[in-house]
């Protein structure tokens, strides 16, 4: 295994922090505040697109026109550019074909090449050649549900799994670059239950109205909150606005009235002020639960 304390600072002299994501939009609906939080503290960070998101809908009713569905293709790279620019990202395009969400009972099955039916070496090279590149320190993806069950987060999780544990052997895709260590692996975490029923309680108390209440009541009970497997909670409230704003930049995807925006900020800062994280690999030590993606990391980049 490369010896990571002695490279560690290369090629830059600051941290790196790789975000991993299946379509342009999940990198501003997922984390996106933590990033620009790291971004305004000097850190590098790249978000990677498994996909384009050729197959995605029009989400939002004042984009629905026939010119914008024959070009989505090309809209949905402007407004990923525009959403890495507000974030102060660098973005890199994985160069998959968009898997849709099959509908339907049976499900159809899944394009032919698009990325969940490919061989899972294929994107695993590709992504071990762009880490060997950045060099991230610090790397995030979804866990093994996705964070929902589309097949591009399924498999966007299995190839940033097995990318992380091949890019620093160089017996594996050595065509791909020198080998490199990341330190750490966090699975990204959202649609909790407790911040759902926090929200809720706030908005009802200001007397405004909640788009959750139909959510908590068909809840199952049974259904774990992903808050059980947090480790590491990101204090980030003050990038809430750049995170709506990156979002807002996905214009085909992105309803400015949807429930996404229905939470006021100043009701988000106050009730749940970060983003929430799973440490699932770490060659470092570091304290649970943590409140810095880096906890463990900053010392051995200070000291290189």
């Amino acid at each position: 295994m490369v010896n990571s304390v002695e490279r560690i600072s290369e090629p830059g002299s600051g941290l790196r922090l790789m975000a991993v994501h299946a379509h342009p939009d999940d990198e501003s609906s997922k984390g996106a505040a933590t990033m620009a939080k790291y971004v305004a503290e000097g850190a590098e960070v790249m978000v990677v697109s498994c996909t384009g998101g050729e197959a995605g809908s029009v989400l939002n009713p004042a984009m629905d026109r026939p010119e914008v569905r024959e070009n989505m293709a090309q809209l949905r790279r402007e407004e990923m550019a525009r959403a890495a620019e507000i974030l102060g990202i660098k973005h890199h395009w994985l160069g998959f074909i968009d898997s849709g969400l099959p509908e339907g009972d049976p499900l159809p099955p899944l394009p032919e090449g698009s990325f969940a039916t490919v061989p899972l070496e294929e994107p695993v090279r590709e992504l071990v050649m762009v880490m060997r590149e950045f060099r991230p320190h610090v790397v995030l993806t979804y866990d093994e549900n996705g964070g929902y069950p589309h097949p591009d987060h399924i498999r966007t999780h299995e190839v940033s799994v097995a990318a992380f544990d091949a890019v620093a052997e160089p017996d594996r895709f050595p065509e791909a670059g020198e080998p490199w260590q990341p330190l750490k692996l966090y699975y990204m975490h959202g649609f909790s239950r407790q911040k759902m029923q926090l929200f809720h309680d706030a908005l009802t108390e200001a007397g405004l109205e909640s788009p959750y209440a139909e959510w908590l009541e068909k809840w199952d009970p049974d259904r774990a909150d992903v808050m059980e497997r947090v480790t590491t909670r990101i204090e980030c409230a003050d990038y809430f606005k750049i995170r709506d704003e990156a979002l807002k930049a996905h214009a085909t995807q992105i309803d400015p009235n949807s429930r996404w925006f229905a939470v006021p900020l100043e009701i988000q800062r106050r009730v749940w002020p970060t983003e929430e994280y799973e440490l699932v690999r770490s060659l470092v030590d570091s304290t649970l639960p943590e409140d810095d993606l880096f906890a463990g990391v900053r010392e051995k980049v200070t000291t290189a």
